[in-house]
């Protein structure tokens, strides 16, 4: 066997080099091995697979700030040595390991698509050893609760004998004691696929481009290579279960440096009132966004225990160049920073990072990177009651622009939290950008723009983080037509629910000049369901990177039931904090104290539910398997008497609401009897 290039407790990994395998990854112990075919790229009109004319060399390893390894090595392509496949690991503790490529020529090669189709394939890897395999999809964007959510599908036999392509972006299979799971890295709505995998007989799997992973003529220069997308790969012995634990500690822990991204902070954002203000009390959207009404805001946010006070839309002077409106906050936000650090608190602000205001030296400079479709730019619009802006492309220079200016933001004002909104996956075929030239199609620069859009996105993330280390972005995806998958986590996290569905959503008349256009913005159990529904997302990805605000107002069951429902992991807030009673903010506040005893616990717990969103009882358990501490949440909306049996060991309880009482049952378990009298929720906190 070739020398391993990687060796842990769990793995190795070994290179080849030859045209059936460039790399395999081993399982520890004598377990199955999965060998990788070498990537195929199109170059000058001819298919090139990545098969080394020598023995593989090392690269310079290096630590990330997240504890992981890189590891890269490099050699020259056998069929073409003018060509330099570099390939880098990325590997730490868990069985899982993230890869890509990138490809070197000295000589100014170019990328072709000599069939007019993207031609690449990113590799090929047999999974028989991981048994009956499964797709699971996370950007299919379910029109019942009005945002996206995972589904799994089973694979037959029929799939692999038909030559089926699927989306994806994650394969796993399970089988003879053993388990393996392979994906891809990027993101789009279900079934606009940019990456598929390919499935042939037996159990061979390929990751191969769709469309606009790259234009033809894309040239291949030394300071420029081709950099393929991060794949994921991983296997261990046990069953899926023990798979999708492992991969969701893999996404916690391991997936990116930008680690401030994956702690449970609670978080508040100001948009819940002011569309409220808008129209229940016939305001304008901007009317609260002034400093008295802030200043009020952070003392009742610090009250009720939030860290992170997010200000939505309306703080700026006009967008791209995102100053401080001086009209609203006279001294620049100087005022809400002193006082947001005096209590602890961290600020956030809202951006669309795609648009430009009309007046704005951003706009002026760069007028070259204005969004454009068939040679004309976006119109002209007003962006929340403030100046009117245009498009602006993120897949140009000015992505750097726009990450000095969230830099910027970080250092003068203090500002570590940065909520992105409004940013569609299509929108320009610019041939003067970077997604392609005059040479290629509308539709192909288009699809580039669409594809390296959320690679992009990340790249600003990865820029700012690495200037501002505590630094969190989100990306606001309520809305469908946006980048939802593995890519853009890489990096950050998702906003995923904020009011839930619209009347529309329900095909239920209703004026939008003049009806609020959310059905689920009142006391009660049903926008809850709505919003616990994704949290199916936490079999894979943790509940921690899909954020969800919840409504804190009176009466009590109410606050009960969206209490019950954040601190499974969602941990945000809004609403209109100066109607809720003495009573309610002491409610929360003691709940949300409890909470972050245990939140970490929590926050890296594998969940267990019982029952159906919106059944009785309905169960969460998010309990450490390590430590025994986290909570237990129970839903009803049924009157009536319930039992549940934790199926972790716990440690004894440390706080709990009302109605329901901890009887232990061995084997450190214990049992929950919970009584109801109307819909409310029942939760306890274990070890805090």
């Amino acid at each position: 066997m070739p020398k391993p290039i990687i060796v842990t407790g769990r793995f190795l990994v070994s290179v080849e080099g030859s045209a059936d395998c460039l790399w395999k990854y081993h399982v520890a112990g004598g377990g199955p091995v999965f060998p990788f075919a070498p990537p195929v790229f199109e170059v000058d009109g001819k298919k090139v697979a990545a098969v080394l004319a020598g023995s593989p060399v090392p690269g310079v390893e290096r630590q990330l700030r997240n504890g992981c390894t890189e590891t890269p090595f490099s050699g020259l392509l056998a069929a073409d040595p003018d060509l330099v496949l570099e390939a880098v690991f990325r590997w730490g503790k868990s069985p899982f390991i993230r890869f890509h490529y990138l490809l070197r020529c000295a000589s100014g090669r170019k990328l072709t698509k000599a069939s007019g189709r993207d031609s690449l394939s990113y590799l090929r890897v047999d999974m028989s050893p991981a048994g009956d395999l499964t797709e699971v999809r996370l950007s299919e964007f379910n029109q019942v609760v009005h945002g996206f959510c995972p589904s799994e599908r089973k694979l037959e036999e029929r799939h692999f004998t038909d030559s089926s392509r699927i989306m994806g972006p994650i394969l796993a299979g399970t089988g003879n004691g053993a388990s393996a799971l392979v994906a891809y890295e990027h993101g789009s709505q279900v079934p606009d696929a940019f990456v598929e995998f390919a499935l042939s007989a037996p159990r061979t799997v390929e990751v191969r481009a769709v469309k606009g992973n790259y234009w033809a003529g894309q040239g291949l220069l030394p300071e420029t290579p081709f950099e393929t997308l991060w794949m994921e790969f991983g296997a261990l012995t046990g069953g899926m279960d023990a798979l999708a634990r492992s991969y969701r500690d893999f996404v916690l822990r391991e997936m990116t440096e930008n680690l401030e991204s994956r702690k449970p902070y609670v978080f508040y954002n100001t948009w819940g009132f002011q569309e409220r203000n808008k129209h229940w009390n016939k305001k304008n959207f901007l009317d609260s966004m002034n400093q008295e009404h802030i200043m009020r805001e952070i003392d009742l946010a610090h009250r009720l225990g939030v860290e992170v006070y997010v200000i939505d839309t309306g703080w700026y002077e006009k967008t791209g160049d995102w100053r401080v409106s001086r009209k609203r906050f006279p001294d620049g936000l100087k005022s809400v920073r002193e006082k947001l650090e005096g209590y602890g608190m961290r600020m956030g602000l809202w951006f669309n990072p795609c648009v430009a205001a009309l007046s704005s030296e951003m706009h002026q400079d760069h007028r070259d990177c204005l969004q454009t479709v068939g040679g004309k730019p976006h119109p002209p619009g007003p962006i929340w009651e403030t100046e009117d802006s245009q498009g602006i492309c993120l897949v140009s220079r000015y992505s750097r622009a726009f990450s000095d200016e969230l830099i910027r933001l970080y250092r003068e004002l203090g500002v570590s939290y940065f909520k992105w909104d409004a940013i569609a996956q299509y929108g320009c075929d610019d041939p003067g950008h970077w997604h392609g030239s005059p040479d290629n199609s509308l539709q192909e620069r288009g699809d580039c723009y669409a594809f390296l859009q959320s690679r992009e996105m990340a790249g600003v993330v990865d820029r700012v983080s690495a200037a501002c280390p505590d630094a969190i972005v989100d990306f606001d995806i309520t809305e469908a037509g946006r980048s939802v998958g593995l890519g853009f986590l890489s990096a950050a996290k998702y906003f995923l629910q904020n009011n839930g569905p619209y009347f529309q959503t329900y095909d239920l008349p209703g004026d939008p000049e003049k009806d609020m256009w959310n059905l689920f913005m009142h006391p009660g159990p049903t926008r809850a369901w709505m919003c616990r529904y994704p949290y199916a997302y936490d079999r894979w990805i943790p509940s921690v990177l899909t954020m969800t605000h919840y409504l804190m107002d009176e009466p009590r069951d109410s606050q009960l039931i969206n209490i019950a429902s954040l601190v499974l992991g969602h941990n945000g807030v809004w609403g209109d904090l100066t109607k809720v009673s003495d009573a309610g903010f002491a409610l929360w506040s003691e709940a949300l104290a409890a909470y972050k005893r245990v939140r970490d616990d929590i926050t890296q717990a594998y969940p267990v539910r019982d029952g159906g969103i919106g059944g009785s009882p309905e169960v969460h358990e998010k309990v450490s398997t390590e430590t025994g501490r986290g909570v237990v949440c129970l839903f009803s909306t049924e009157a009536g008497e319930y039992e549940y049996l934790t199926q972790n060991r716990v440690e004894q309880e440390s706080w709990k609401t009302e109605g329901v009482e901890v009887e232990k049952a061995g084997d450190g378990r214990v049992r929950l009897r919970a009584k109801f009298d109307k819909p409310s929720a029942r939760f306890v906190f274990f070890g805090s």
